[in-house]
Order: C-alpha cells, then sequence, then structure tokens
C-alpha cells in the first residue's frame, strides 16, 4: 500500500467539495423558477404535480445504471459525462414550451443530476476510509451551501425580472468553466472491492433499513424543493422579493445542520441523531401549518431544514462502508428507495392540495416525516 500523501489527499476533498456544491446551485437554480414555470405553462397545482413527478422518476429510473457505470468505469470517469450532461438538461428545462417538453427535460435532469450524485459520493467514501473519520455530512453541507446560494442567485434573477432560461445558461457557463479546472484535482483511487458490477442488485436487511429511513427524509425534503415557493405565494401570500425565503431558509438551515453533522453524530450516534431529526422535521411543518404568516412559515422550514441536514449524508456513508457490496451499487440501493420518496413527495402535494388544500398536503407530510423518528430503533448499527 502506497504511503497517504496529505496534501494530494485535501486537494481531492476540495475537488470533490466543489462538484458537490456545483450540485446544489444547479438543483436549487431550477427548484427557486418553480413558480414563474408553473406561471408560464399557466399549470394547476395538480398539472404541476404531475409535470414534478418527471423528476424523481428519472433519478429512480437512472439509478441502477449510474451505480452499474461507476462501478464499472470509476466514479471520476462518469463525474465528468454527468458534469457535461447535467447542465444541457437545466437549459433545456428553460427552454420547454409546454407541460410535455418540460417533463422529458425533467426526466433527463433527474437522470443526469443522480449519476452526478453517485460520483460524488462514490469519492466521498473513498475519501472518508483515508481520513479515518466521519466528513460525509461536510460535504453534503458544500451540496446545501450550493443550494443556498442558487435560492440567493434565484431570488436576484427574480427580482431583475430574468428569464429562466437565460438564469441558467449563466448557471451553465460559468459552473462549467470552474470544473474544467477543478476536475484534474478529483480524487483517482477510490475503494476497490471483489465483488463484480451489476446492474441489479438486492440490497440486504442492513440496507434496506437505511433505504426506508431515507425515504423518509426525502419526501420531506422533496417537499421543501418543489413546493416551498409556491406555499410562500399561494399560502403566505408573500410577495415577488419574499417567495423564495422559504427555500433559502430551509437550503440554509440544512447546509448549517451538515456542517455540524459530523461531529453531532459522533457525540450522539446515529440512532439518536435520526430520531432529534425526525422530531424537529414534523414539529417544523406542522408550525409552519398552524401558523401561515411570514415568520413563524420561515421558522418552521428552518427546522425541516435542520432536521433533514443529517440524514441522507449519515444515510449514504453507512451505505457506502457495506462489505457485501461495492460503494457504488450499496449508495444506488440506498438510493432507489430514498428516491421513491422523493418521487412521492411532488405528485402527492400536489393532488392533495388540489382536492384539500396545500395546508393539508403539508401535513399529511410532516407524518411522513415523523417516521424517522420510529424507525430509527429498528437500525442495528455496525
Amino acid at each position: 500500500m502506497q504511503p497517504i500523501n496529505i496534501s494530494e489527499l485535501r486537494r481531492n476533498r476540495f475537488a470533490l467539495a466543489f462538484f458537490f456544491f456545483l450540485s446544489g446551485l444547479r438543483f436549487a437554480s431550477w427548484a427557486s423558477r418553480i413558480p414563474d414555470i408553473q406561471s408560464h405553462l399557466h399549470l394547476s397545482d395538480a398539472a404541476l404535480g404531475s409535470v414534478l413527478f418527471a423528476l424523481p422518476a428519472g433519478s429512480m429510473s437512472g439509478l441502477p445504471l449510474s451505480g452499474y457505470l461507476v462501478a464499472k468505469f470509476g466514479s471520476r470517469n462518469i463525474l465528468f459525462l454527468a458534469t457535461m450532461l447535467f447542465p444541457v438538461s437545466m437549459i433545456g428545462i428553460g427552454m420547454a414550451n409546454s407541460s410535455l417538453a418540460l417533463a422529458i427535460q425533467l426526466y433527463f435532469f433527474g437522470v443526469t443530476g443522480n449519476m452526478m450524485n453517485i460520483c460524488v459520493n462514490t469519492q466521498a467514501v473513498s475519501i472518508e476510509s483515508l481520513y479515518g473519520r466521519s466528513i460525509m455530512a461536510s460535504f453534503h453541507g458544500l451540496w446545501s451551501l450550493g443550494g443556498f446560494s442558487g435560492a440567493l442567485i434565484g431570488t436576484f434573477m427574480v427580482s431583475m425580472s430574468i428569464d429562466p432560461l437565460y438564469h441558467y445558461l449563466w448557471v451553465s457557463a460559468v459552473g462549467l468553466a470552474i470544473a474544467f479546472c477543478i476536475y484534474p484535482f478529483t480524487f483517482k483511487n477510490e475503494v476497490k472491492t471483489k465483488h463484480k458490477s451489476k446492474l441489479f442488485v438486492r440490497p440486504d436487511t442492513y440496507l434496506l433499513v437505511i433505504g426506508f429511513i431515507t425515504f423518509g427524509s426525502m419526501v420531506c425534503e422533496g417537499t421543501m424543493f418543489d413546493w416551498s415557493g409556491v406555499y410562500f405565494v399561494k399560502v403566505i401570500a408573500a410577495s415577488a422579493q419574499l417567495r423564495t425565503l422559504g427555500y433559502v431558509s430551509f437550503m440554509s438551515a440544512m447546509a448549517t445542520g451538515r456542517f455540524i453533522g459530523d461531529k453531532l453524530i459522533i457525540k450522539f450516534g446515529a440512532k439518536k441523531v435520526l430520531q432529534l431529526s425526525g422530531i424537529v422535521i414534523t414539529s417544523g411543518l406542522v408550525v409552519s401549518v398552524l401558523f401561515p404568516y411570514i415568520i413563524t412559515a420561515t421558522i418552521g422550514f428552518l427546522m425541516v431544514g435542520f432536521g433533514v441536514s443529517a440524514i441522507v449524508p449519515l444515510c449514504y456513508a453507512m451505505a457506502g462502508r457495506s462489505t457485501k457490496m461495492a460503494p457504488s451499487l450499496a449508495i444506488a440501493a440506498v438510493s432507489s428507495i430514498g428516491f421513491i420518496g422523493f418521487l412521492m413527495g411532488p405528485p402527492l402535494i400536489g393532488y392533495i392540495a388540489q382536492a384539500f388544500s396545500l395546508r393539508i398536503s403539508f401535513t399529511v407530510i410532516a407524518c411522513l416525516g415523523a417516521s424517522i423518528y420510529f424507525m430509527a430503533p429498528r437500525l442495528k448499527e455496525e
């Protein structure tokens, strides 16, 4: 075994942190303009929910292929491919002139986005193993920081009445320019396993439990990503300048929670952190439903952000340490279960809102978030 080059390892970590940041930035750029796109295409809440179904559908359906490609060709090579394809799909969203065109572009956006997701998390598992301590949450913190930055940029673009297409073109051009400079420093020697690459792998009981916890968290995340702006417009009646406040508060709290998440996991253990997360998520959603005002809803969305912050990075890190499956395949397996929740959330919100109200739909999601509290004790820490 070759000795670890600390300076090179730090460069690898910095480079990977940028790609986490870039992924969050691009996703938030899309999410921050959902109300504009809904208005431009004259979509009802139910119609928007149906169209939003395409994004997590693309994410989930592309996961087995992504895990297979990363296991076979290496996370670094597929990361380059995903980096080139991801902005193409985002620009396509800005060009969509019908609900069908938007759904197709969102599907492609989901596929390419999760290809990058598997790549960066597989790289993170390898770098974390060399550091010898928990650093996964900090990587996801950079994703959230990218999301927070994307939300702020989106707020600026909305205030300047800039068309979503030009917004997406600007983000893509700057992101690609920096990515070309950073890519040479990404990690080249990821963790090797004895397992052969397979397109479909059945997760064991341990991974299933992790997957179900991820499911609960991603239902809540999907709700915040896709519907926070709409909630602030239709329930809170926020002005155009404040309609992204809920999303910004959620993303900022999630980023903050992820930067301290590693310390909390080390100090209190995975089960306690997961249970507390479930309580905070549910409480935040309940506050925003019972008190639909700017200040209280913002506080509620902050709580949801703190609640979900540690769950996905913790679950991915645990999956990546599986001794029965290659890291990329284990992460893909857990992500597949989790993204069923991400897939369910947006259309569920739309259909319930159409039948009753957005406040009722958020109450249902609060109940799903509470499932994390009850699932955590079933997790056997290895």
